[in-house]
Parts: C-alpha cells; structure tokens; sequence
C-alpha cells in the first residue's frame, strides 16, 4: 500500500505537431469552449491540487508558453521522438521529487479531474508502480491495444503500427493518460530503445520494462469512452466541441438556467449565469461573460468577452455585445452593436443602435446612465455620455464628445438639443 500523503504533480505532454490538423498553429493550442484544448486539462489537473505541473513544449514551443502564460513548468522537447522521448525531457524538472506522476498527453480536453482521482486512488490502494487509464472502443483504430497475461494483469502496450492482426481486434486501449511512480519511472524512461516502425521512444514501452521486472501494474477502465477522446483532427475537434457544449449546457440547467434548445445554443467554459436566465436557440456566448440572475439572452444573440448583464437584462434577437455592462432591468431587444459602454440601470436601447466605438486607433467607451431611452437607429459615437433620464430621437447621431445632458432629448444629425414648447414660453415670459 502506498501513502496518500505521498506528493502528486502531473506531466502534460504538449510538444507535439499535430499534422493531420493541418495548421500553421501547434495542436493544442486548437480551442474547444472558448480555451485551447491543453488549457481544459490543465484547469482539471489543478483542481487536484498538485505539488507541480510541468507541460513539455517542442512545436510552435513560444507560442504555447505566451499563450498558457507563467503558472506553469516548462520543458522543452527539441526534437520530437515520441512520447518516451518527451519524458526523458521533463527528467530534470523532477529531480528530487519521489512522489506520485500523473503523465497526461495534452490532446485530451474532456478529461475529468474526477477521473484522474480515481485513477490515483487505484494507483496508491494498490501499491502500484504503473497503473494506465484505460476504455473499450468498438473500432479501436489508432490506439495502443492493452495485451494482458493470462493473469489479467496487464503485459504490454502495442502502438497500432507496431500490432499484429491478433493484437489489433483487442478492444481495450490506451488512452495516454497514466499514474506513475516518479522514481520507477525515470530509472526505466532511459531504457527505452526506438527499434519500431516510427523510430520513435514509446512511453508505453515503458509498461512492458516494468511489468518484465514483475513491478506492480495494472490499469483502471473508463466506462466513458469520449471522456479520453484523443483530438487528432478538425473532425475530432468539432465532435469535442460537441460533448463540451452539453456538459456546459448541463451545469448550467442543474444550477438552474433555462436553455431552451441547448443543441443550438453555444456557451462558452468560463461564461457564468445566475438562476431564473432564459437562454434562447441561435445564441453565441464566448469568452468570460457574466450573466446575472432573471435575465433574458437571445434568439440570436452574440455576447463576446467582457460582458456582464446585471439581474432582470435583456439582449434579444441580432444584438452583439462587447466589453459591456447592462444594468439591472435594461433591455437591447433588437438589431444592436454595444460595445466598450457602460449601460445603468432600467435602460431601453431601441432598434438598430450602434455605440461607434472605434476610430480605426483606439476604441472609446459610451456611457448610458440610468433610466435613458434610446431611439431607434440611434448612433452614439465614442467616446460620449448620455445623461440620467435622458432620450435620443430615432436616426439620431450624438458625435463625440457632444454629452446629452441629463433629461435632455436630442435629435437629428448632428444630435441637437430639442427645446419644447413650453421651455420657449418660460424663457418668452422671463425675457431670456
């Protein structure tokens, strides 16, 4: 039996190329949910709170590191000669380290930190050496074949290219993901020989070096197949992105969120959505978005990064919204570009408005304070305020820097103060 109080850290093998996406960008910088797909593993493994995290990089190295950023480890693979040879790269970033590895290949995004405890807990109840997560596929091609003794206690990996047509029709495979003693582990990792057809360094040569030397091995089966859903593809990609959406969907209906047809609702992983919120079909939400409680979003809405609607807001059909608030009760029911504003409290922002924050420099923000009624068609050109209880006629054009004071109506193009009747009759009467 092994200690639980043993240290943990993780392994993420990133450095791979990914031909097959056929992208000028590394594989696993590909996002699925708003994130690159290492980016979803790498937000469930520090869920288990590790002692440390290390991502080997090789192709397209600085752009996963500027991307991923400082929390992590990095060690770099120079040449790709496969997944054994990826590990012998990371060996000095383990240097007096004797705990527990998780090794994780950096193109699974639907992993679950729940199953890497599972995988760990086998891992240490057992006092293993290695033990493989492991899953049954139908059509298992593509994938190392897990071979067992006659004991059921796993032999050896074989990589497709390297099976026979008796190893081939073995359904159980491989998924890449793996929990290893760190001192087994590296003493073996440099054992390791490239005779194969990839002339290659497998890391699942490694089982077979273990389990030769009667050390403790075995493997833990995932019910969940599309769980380990290796992404090799834009194909594959796209079916991810598929099962992400519903596990999205599901959390937030469970949290009590209404999406009505959640097949065709996008919602990005780290968008978040209070109780009582009515999402509707055709809506895109990406990025980080707040969403607050008895709100209304949709059909065909697109609220981008930095959007945040506070309690009881709407945003309806063909509205884009970035980079903005919307204050409680405020709605945008239709046809509008909001971007880079504030909006307050119980605003209605008619048909057609465009908030003109982009001067082909710099983008400006538009502030709209409580109460204030936008017409239709209405183009607030950045940076402007429209003040409290303020109203702007359909087709107006407020230009920059051209504040609409507080209570005051504007029309026309340029926006022009409108002075009612009675406002002349007073100034008549007092002689100014």
């Amino acid at each position: 039996m092994h200690d639980k109080s043993r240290e943990a850290a993780c392994l993420v093998l990133a450095a791979g190329e990914g031909t097959r996406m056929k992208s000028a960008h590394p594989k696993v910088l590909h996002e699925i949910g708003g994130k690159p797909m290492v980016g979803h593993i790498l937000k469930e493994v520090e869920k288990l709170g590790l002692r440390k995290v290390v991502v080997v990089v090789g192709h397209g190295e600085s752009e996963v590191r500027e991307r991923l950023g400082d929390g992590y480890e990095y060690a770099e693979q120079k040449e790709q000669l496969g997944t054994g040879h990826a590990v012998m790269a990371a060996r000095e970033k383990f240097i007096g380290f004797g705990g527990d590895l998780f090794v994780v290949s950096g193109d699974v995004p639907l992993l679950r930190a729940e199953t890497l405890k599972a995988l760990i807990e086998k891992h240490r109840g057992e006092g293993l050496v290695c033990t493989i997560l492991t899953c049954r596929l139908k059509d298992p091609t593509g994938y190392g074949r897990i071979i067992r003794r006659s004991s059921g206690r796993v032999w050896k990996i074989v990589e497709e290219k390297d099976s026979s047509l008796y190893e081939k029709v073995v359904e159980e495979v491989n998924t890449g993901v793996y929990c290893f003693d760190s001192t087994a582990l590296f003493n073996t990792v440099s054992r390791l020989r490239n005779k194969n057809e990839q002339g290659e360094y497998y890391l699942t040569d490694v089982v077979k070096l273990l389990s030769a030397a009667n050390a403790g091995v075995d493997s833990l089966l995932l019910e969940d197949a599309g769980e380990v859903m290796g992404i090799n593809s834009r194909v594959d990609l796209a079916r991810a992105q598929k099962v992400l959406q519903n596990r999205i969907a599901i959390r937030h209906m469970e949290n009590g969120v209404t999406i009505v047809d959640p097949a065709n609702t996008y919602i990005d992983s780290e968008v978040e959505i209070g109780r009582d919120t009515v999402i509707f079909p055709f809506t895109v939400i990406e990025g980080k978005v707040t969403i607050g409680a008895g709100c209304e979003v949709g059909p065909f809405s697109h609220l981008r990064t930095g959007t945040v609607l506070e309690d009881g807001a709407e945003v309806g059909n063909f509205v884009e919204v970035k980079k903005t608030s919307i204050g409680s009760g405020s709605k945008a029911k239709h046809l509008s570009y909001l971007g880079d504003a504030t909006i307050g409290r119980k605003v209605n922002i008619g048909a057609g408005t465009i908030t003109a924050n982009y001067d082909g420099v710099k983008k400006h923000p538009t502030i709209i304070e409580d109460g204030v009624s936008i017409g239709s068609g209405t183009t607030l050109v950045a940076p402007v305020r429209v003040g409290e209880g303020a109203v702007t006629g359909a087709g107006s054009v407020v230009t920059r820097g051209r504040d609409v004071p507080p209570r005051a109506t504007v029309v026309g193009i340029p926006a022009r103060e409108l002075k009612r009747k009675n406002e002349k009759k007073n100034k008549e009467d007092t002689g100014r």
